[in-house]
């Protein structure tokens, strides 16, 4: 995102609009974008507080696109074809049968909520869990980043870019959950971010949720709400 500076009035309406902080005035006070902070989210443009319409979208490219990608819920990435930084995960999973008994599904949200993160970030924690073999979602936008999904080694190009959110997505066996768990544990110190840690099951034939005990016994807070399938998607799957 760029400002017009014929146009800008410096007002500052904008200012505190920018979830990442971007926007600011200089030395001599005059209101601007800290372009290596904007991670293209367009949420200033798109509130339409300016008045004099003085914030407009700059033609973006690689590896700045991917800002946008991860950044912008309106932009549509190629591997989804859906917006948003992910996939459908498991809230489609009795259509897909993405997620089958015996599996956990992980999603690690880095930069959520609202501190963003830069690539170098997502890499330390794609490279630490792909030790484990994980085998990354490839209809997630950021499988396609990496240069390398078997070590989880990204792009050298994208590492300084700063995204909004993005989410590592993969799929293991309920009994390789927990060593995943003590990996997110491990590398978390090292990170110059937040995330927040996705978990999905199928429920087991006498109503348990099988993840349930996983990341208890790991000493992990386990949020009460979630989201849940009920078997009305169309066509259903149904497992062999």
């Amino acid at each position: 995102m760029e400002i017009n500076k014929e146009t800008c009035i410096n007002c500052g309406l904008c200012i505190a609009k920018c979830p990442v902080a971007a926007i600011g005035r200089d030395a001599a006070k005059q209101v601007q974008i800290e372009f290596d902070e904007c991670v293209e989210c367009g949420v200033c443009r798109r509130l339409r507080v300016c008045p004099t319409d003085s914030l407009y979208q700059q033609e973006l490219t690689w590896p700045r696109t991917i800002r946008s990608i991860m950044s912008d819920v309106l932009t549509i990435a190629e591997e989804s074809q859906i917006s948003g930084r992910g996939t459908e995960e498991m809230k489609t999973n009795d259509v897909t049968g993405r997620f089958k008994q015996g599996w956990v599904g992980i999603a690690i949200e880095l930069g959520r909520p609202g501190v963003a993160t830069r690539m170098y970030d997502v890499e330390k924690v794609a490279k630490a869990v792909a030790r484990e073999n994980v085998e990354f979602e490839k209809e997630n936008p950021i499988t396609s980043m990496m240069a390398d999904p078997a070590t989880g080694k990204f792009k050298d190009e994208l590492l300084n870019e700063k995204v909004l959110s993005a989410i590592i997505e993969f799929g293991v066996r309920e009994e390789q959950a927990p060593v995943i768990l003590q990996i997110l544990k491990d590398v978390t110190p090292a990170l110059d971010t937040v995330f927040s840690l996705d978990i999905c099951s199928k429920v087991s034939a006498g109503g348990v949720v099988p993840h349930v005990k996983i990341v208890e016994e790991n000493g992990l807070w386990l949020s009460p709400n979630g989201k849940v399938n009920i078997g009305l998607g169309r066509p259903l799957v149904r497992e062999a």
